[in-house]
């Protein structure tokens, strides 16, 4: 295909990292078939994300790589947690010196003009940091808990948040069945978004996210309250990252230390809690890995789609050092250093949250 656009980048690299997520495909898909047809670019794949920079783990990608994907959920690169700023146990700092420099050795000796990154907030912070060292860097946001500042939705939360709902629709069966409270855990370790908005779409009676530190003594009310009007079962969305009032006040080590001794996470904790403040028969499910497994959905795939041509159109325009973000209801950027070392949480006074306590949900105070 005759490009019909000139365009300033004439060759790019492309990687995912961190965990998979769906929506990266059809993320790669729009970013290259933009690229390659309307511009002319050549793509380098990149596999396993800054993993495959380290050691030039790389190939030329072509039409035939990034069609039909889609669909398809998972990431055809790979990926990898491969942080090459940061020492690992055992790691000095000259390997890390040596990690960044073998990344950007392997930049140059492909001849790119540009390395396009398609992740969450990790990702983007090195994007952020290589194009402090004189990288050219584009960054994509990808992750199911819509937590990267600087964009209002991030591909993969849709698709997730689907995931979560569903399981809490089944879940409601059993629990009435068996006239038990069930904790249902979601991801979200810093931010609460998939288990708020999960929790409002599947009826959940309570919600417990981590920017509320949750009171056991009123969740117990509210679930008595619950029993004495009628109410033989209750449902409670946990996010993983959620903790009480008394894990709060705790410092870092010693909240380690305290779940370590309570629970493998937070749903068992706080169904432990339930069961210990009111006496009622409580069980405790983690959905885990199957909220970023599968297929996308469709509004993934039209964001997803929609981030990666605007991403082409910032390559073309030789505009580098910025993410391709939804503003509002349009796809724009900003600079890599806004999403860089910070997360997003939930504000306490987010409309869903209003939402979440109007239709008599309690948010664990």
């Amino acid at each position: 295909m005759v490009p019909t656009r000139a365009s300033v980048t004439k060759t790019f690299g492309i990687l995912t990292a961190g965990g998979d997520c769906p929506g990266l495909n059809a993320a790669i898909r729009g970013v290259c078939r933009a690229a390659h047809d309307r511009y002319g670019m050549n793509i380098i794949g990149i596999a396993n994300g800054f993993r495959g920079l380290v050691e030039e783990n790389t190939r030329v990608l072509r039409p035939v790589d990034f069609s039909g994907i889609l669909t398809r959920g998972g990431t055809i690169l790979g990926a990898s947690r491969e942080k090459p700023f940061k020492s690992t146990a055992g790691d000095a700092g000259e390997i890390v010196g040596e990690k960044v420099a073998a990344i950007k050795d392997t930049y140059h000796r492909l001849g790119l003009d540009c390395l396009v990154v398609l992740g969450g907030n990790g990702t983007n912070t090195t994007g952020c940091k290589l194009a402090r060292e004189g990288l050219n860097v584009i960054g994509l946001p990808k992750t199911i808990d819509n937590d990267i500042a600087g964009t209002d939705r991030t591909f993969g939360f849709h698709s997730a948040l689907a995931i979560g709902t569903e399981a809490i629709d089944r879940l409601h069966t059993t629990a009435q069945s068996h006239s038990r409270v069930i904790v249902i855990e979601l991801m979200g370790r810093k931010a609460g978004w998939l288990a708020l908005y999960a929790g409002v779409a599947g009826g959940g009676d309570i919600i417990l996210v981590p920017e509320i530190p949750y009171d056991i003594k009123a969740i117990g009310r509210h679930l008595e309250e619950r029993a004495m009007s009628g109410k033989t079962f209750s449902i409670v969305v946990v996010a993983e990252g959620a903790l009480s009032v008394e894990e709060a006040k705790m410092e870092k080590r010693e909240r380690k230390k305290y779940r370590t001794e309570n629970g493998p996470s937070a749903a068992y904790r706080v169904a432990g809690q339930i069961q210990a403040e009111t006496g009622m028969e409580t069980r405790a499910t983690v959905l885990g890995y199957v909220q970023r497994g599968g297929i996308p959905s469709a509004s993934d795939r039209v964001l997803a789609t929609s981030l990666g041509t605007a991403a082409a159109d910032l390559l073309a325009r030789g505009e580098y050092g910025r993410m391709a973000a939804l503003i509002g209801n349009e796809i724009g950027s900003v600079d890599l250093s806004v999403p860089e070392g910070k997360v997003k949480t939930v504000p306490r006074d987010h409309y869903m949250i209003d939402t979440a306590v109007a239709v008599g949900t309690c948010m664990g105070v």
